[in-house]
């Protein structure tokens, strides 16, 4: 599996680099800056790309831009974003075009080898991988008049255990429930939030979207 790594700080980068090519990965490109990183993605098309949001030259969102570019440029590019900080207007961006394939970890919160590369092999699978605070604060801003108000306190547990990019048996075994009742309430969920069954559709990615996207 490709990866293209965007990290200014040359200790994080080089130590990304040595993680991820411990559990097999091949490092298509590690880049410090947004340029590079832009070039990196539209040259190599990589399997998936982690990305910090703070890059030079501006050091304000150059990561989060480049990612949101090369997604429109290759629809559904895995990009898993990994920051100290959540840019709640690109997040959410990020998140809208319902293709999957995205996460938004917040680099105090990793805590050890697997999480992490748990988190890159299911966004690059098309997935999405999400910090529970990032979720937290892009929902506060949602709307009372959103379907997901229609769901019960516990299909929202489940729905934002899946936005963690949880399997049924994963929110199963956090929540102590069998496996039967979370497939319940998944299908409830659905019902809830107008998603059909469909070959199409992805509708476990398009229920997250539907809850982080309203507000």
């Amino acid at each position: 599996m490709r990866v293209v790594i965007a990290e200014d700080l040359f200790l994080l980068r080089d130590g990304l680099v040595r993680l991820l090519e411990a559990y097999g990965f091949e490092i298509a490109a590690a880049v410090g800056s947004g340029p590079e990183l832009a070039r990196a993605l539209e040259e190599l098309r990589p399997d998936v790309a982690v990305v910090d949001v703070r890059l030079p030259p501006s050091f304000t969102d150059e990561g989060l831009q480049c990612a949101l570019a090369a997604r429109r440029a290759v629809p559904g590019l895995p990009v898993l974003v990994l920051s100290q900080h959540v840019e709640q207007l690109y997040a959410r961006e990020l998140l809208a075009d319902g293709s999957g394939g995205v996460g938004y970890l917040l680099k105090d919160r990793v805590f050890d080898a697997e999480q992490f590369v748990d988190a890159v092999r299911g966004v690059a699978a098309g997935g999405t991988a999400m910090d529970p605070q990032v979720i937290a604060q892009l929902l506060a801003r949602r709307e009372r008049e959103s379907p997901v108000a229609a769901l019960t306190p516990r299909e929202r547990e489940v729905l934002e255990l899946m936005a963690q990019g949880r399997s049924n048996a994963a929110v199963a075994a956090r929540l102590a429930v069998t496996e039967r009742a979370v497939a319940k309430h998944t299908s409830n969920i659905f019902h809830k939030l107008g998603l059909p069954p469909s070959d199409d559709d992805n509708r476990r990615v398009l229920a997250v979207l539907a809850y982080l996207d309203h507000g």
